[in-house]
């Protein structure tokens, strides 16, 4: 079952015409992949010292369905799916609640876990393995 987090779009996340600026959709799903692993008990600030990996974005990509603006309450679902031993990919939707609930957007992004020491592709940790398999 997809996480879902709850937001509401602030001034400075919009453009000068008032609507959320295209890259702040990003943003808003890179919260909410943070406060998904952080649900499942990864707290991030430990995890990335730990285990001396990072699993940055390698690929992203959008459809914007409708705009969203200052005050709009969003939801945003985070799907992860296993793509490689070192690899998964996350599915958001961005949805506007009120009157009728409606889809604003879908997002993917796709993560590579890497060593920095190595400067190669590297195995999930356990922690991060269980929480996109549990996604």
């Amino acid at each position: 079952m997809p996480f879902a987090y709850h937001r509401t779009v602030h001034f400075p996340d919009t453009d000068a015409a008032g609507v959320v600026f295209f890259a702040n959709y990003l943003v808003i799903c890179h919260e909410a992949y943070e406060e998904s692993l952080g649900a499942a008990g990864i707290e991030l600030a430990k995890f990335f010292s730990t285990t001396g990996v990072v699993v940055p974005v390698s690929k992203s990509e959008a459809n914007y369905l409708r705009p969203l603006a200052c005050g709009d309450k969003l939801r945003v679902s985070v799907t992860p799916t296993l793509l490689s031993e070192n690899s998964f990919e996350i599915r958001y939707e961005i949805t506007r609640l009120g009157n009728g609930d409606k889809l604003a957007a879908r997002v993917r992004t796709e993560h590579v876990c890497t060593s920095p020491a190595k400067r190669e592709r590297a195995p999930l940790p356990p922690a991060l393995l269980a929480w996109v398999k549990a996604g």
